[in-house]
């Protein structure tokens, strides 16, 4: 057991130092808790302090019962790395049990791919982008993470297609490996950040939608200016995007609320570049609240999407009217930036002609899919 008592608690850092290894009897397994690093860091540090397998055990929060399904990015760590639900982790800790690890595994590299649409109006030197994850993991189909998504900016791109006043391009962008740690996202900035940095800043606005019609649903809208002080604060425009959303809502009445941005998607590497981002989410393995039932209907005290990363998460997963409510919202938003001769705000357009920090906000977190942390 390395650096953990055991609790309940999603800021852990067991494992994350090379310190926290002193006196690991080489030879063994390493139990480690799921918390504030990549799971590749604590691997690489077990694997450093001489373990022959690494184990680690979900957080405890909302997911005591739940498997770990993570990600080490690429292929480097030479040793077996399995994760595990809090209550195993908990039970394999208690004194004088014995655990052998066998595993057969396949770690190589695949090809995947990014797909790629725009309006053929527009300035193409102004440019909204909006995107969703195409990818499952290989426990479900994945209808709502994300088919959802990807089909609601299929729909409004061919709508948006009859459209003859567009003021600013529209790029839509159906992202590849999102499950395995946001690589198609990243992928592509960081290949404008290296190529074309002035492709990057032409982008005024990303638009994320990642799991849009959960059936235990909440509407929630990124928190762009960080009001609920559990996420980062997104670059200049992220506030107007989020009040772009909310106004909507409020319009319609139907109520919303903010949700972290917290590294679980692809507006990661879009903020770490300083480009404005926003979206929906109707949320994932967390529980809805009491409050939430009252407001939003559905169940309190069961998970948002009780089929997240599961085989059930077909067809009939999918609530209807989320769906629908959100997919409106999403046409909205979209059609209004990309009619609009604004920037989002005076500070956006001000960032949009300033150098960008290639890193200059970071954002840290774990992927709706097999995450990293």
């Amino acid at each position: 057991m390395v650096d953990t008592a055991l609790t309940r608690t999603a800021t852990s850092t067991s494992g994350c130092e090379t310190a926290d290894f002193a006196g690991f009897p080489a030879g063994n397994i390493a139990l480690l808790q799921r918390g504030t690093c990549d799971f590749a860091v604590k691997a690489a540090n077990a694997e450093a302090a001489g373990a022959t397998a690494a184990l680690i055990f979900n957080r405890g929060t909302t997911d005591n019962d739940t498997t770990l399904l993570g990600t080490l990015g690429e292929p480097g760590i030479g040793i077996p790395v399995l994760g595990l639900s809090y209550d195993a982790g908990v039970e394999l800790a208690k004194a004088g049990t014995e655990v052998r690890v066998k595993t057969d595994t396949v770690s190589e590299v695949r090809k995947t791919y990014n797909v790629f649409a725009e309006t053929s109006r527009g300035d193409a030197g102004r440019v909204v982008m909006a995107g969703a994850h195409l990818d499952s993991v290989p426990e479900g189909p994945g209808i709502n993470d994300n088919g959802s998504g990807s089909g609601t900016i299929l729909e409004v791109a061919e709508q948006l297609a009859k459209q003859k006043n567009l003021k600013k391009k529209v790029r839509f962008a159906w992202w590849g490996a999102e499950e395995l740690g946001l690589l198609g996202a990243y992928d592509y900035v960081d290949g404008l950040v290296e190529n074309n940095p002035e492709a990057l800043k032409d982008i005024e606005a990303y638009l994320n939608f990642d799991m849009v019609g959960s059936p235990n649903f909440v509407r929630f809208v990124y928190d762009g200016d960080n009001s609920l002080g559990t996420g980062v604060e997104g670059p200049a425009g992220s506030a107007q995007l989020e009040d772009l959303f909310v106004n909507y809502f409020k319009s319609r009445k139907l109520a919303s609320e903010p949700t972290a941005f917290d590294g679980r998607s692809d507006y990661g590497p879009f903020i770490e570049n300083g480009v404005a981002a926003g979206g929906l989410f109707t949320g994932a393995e967390d529980i809805k609240t009491d409050e939430q039932a009252r407001v939003y209907g559905g169940k309190a005290g069961v998970a948002y999407d009780e089929c997240y990363h599961q085989a059930c998460d077909d067809i009939d997963n999918i609530n209807v009217q989320a769906l629908d409510q959100m997919s409106d919202a999403v046409a909205h938003a979209v059609y209004t930036l990309s009619t609009s001769t604004a920037s989002i705000n005076s500070q956006a357009k001000a960032a949009k002609g300033a150098q960008r920090s290639a890193k200059s906000v970071k954002v840290t977190g774990e992927a709706h899919g097999h995450s990293k942390r």
